[in-house]
């Protein structure tokens, strides 16, 4: 074989593995669980109740919903990529313990849902989420919307749509084709990724108080996504870092953090008001 022939069949069979990643990009970003559990199945808190919605392009869709029960605020919580409602349940109970409301938002084709996830897709899931507490009088200035790891980018888009009280993000990534260029770095990844969630062009719009938290050792989200998404951010923000702490194993610490954040935003909310 000569050169040329040989440098053709390799050109061919690049260009064949590039399609490939272009067609099959999303089952690299999404790893939707399609088990369903029920939450006594599931071994989840107790003051869970399934909360339905149907989204604006008709998908009938349940999160898991604990009302507020002695604080003012109540958490709207976006999973990451390879999570489900059965799998985040236990992040809630912090937070439920302590009086606050959690509603965690399962996204479409998780938890055995209908669907398949896109970036319009988890949009408008989030927005029926949040528009279905605002029906039950949840206000939305009472919401706080908390991002994990691929939620972030929801987190970010629901902050420019809706009036809320707080943004908190933990793990979070400048945006998906920065991601997807890091661990594709044979292909453009990053002029070919058709879900953006771009938190790096977002975070300018957010003008309410906002928490970000970057786990030191991640190996999937640079810990400097974090950073960088905290100076371009408006004021109040607060950040940190946790010292060996990786991408998934950062809840315990955040919700310490995250609680004491909140309580000062609650107690900021009572003296203006």
């Amino acid at each position: 074989m000569t050169v040329l022939k040989m440098l053709g069949v390799l050109a061919a069979l690049y260009l064949l593995a590039l399609t490939g990643f272009f067609v099959f990009q999303r089952s690299f970003l999404y790893y939707p669980s399609q088990d369903h559990f029920s939450i006594r199945e599931a071994h989840a808190n107790s003051s869970f109740k399934e909360f339905s919605v149907k989204t604006e392009d008709g998908l009938d869709l349940t999160a898991w919903y604990a009302p507020a029960t002695s604080k003012p605020f109540t958490f709207v919580f976006f999973h990451g990529n390879g999570d489900s409602l059965h799998t985040a349940s236990p992040i809630a109970d912090p937070y439920i313990a302590a009086g606050y409301g959690f509603l965690i938002a399962e996204y479409r084709g998780y938890s055995g849902l209908p669907g398949k996830p896109t970036e319009d897709g988890l949009y408008s899931d989030a927005r029926a989420y949040i528009n279905g507490l605002v029906a039950q009088g949840v206000k939305s200035e009472n919401i706080i919307l908390f991002g994990h790891s691929l939620g972030t980018g929801v987190a970010t888009q629901m902050a420019e749509e809706f009036q809320v009280v707080g943004v908190m993000l933990l793990a979070p990534y400048r945006s998906i084709p920065e991601i997807a260029q890091l661990n594709f770095p044979c292909f453009p990844a990053k002029y070919l990724a058709l879900d953006r969630l771009e938190n790096v062009k977002k975070i300018k719009n957010i003008h309410v108080p906002l928490l970000i938290v970057n786990g030191a050792m991640d190996q999937l989200v640079p810990p400097t996504d974090g950073r960088h998404l905290y100076e371009l951010a408006n004021e109040p923000k607060e950040f940190h870092s946790l010292p060996g702490r990786g991408h998934n194993d950062a809840f315990d610490d955040f919700a310490v953090l995250s609680l004491d954040w909140a309580n000062r935003l609650q107690a900021k909310k009572s003296i203006s008001h």
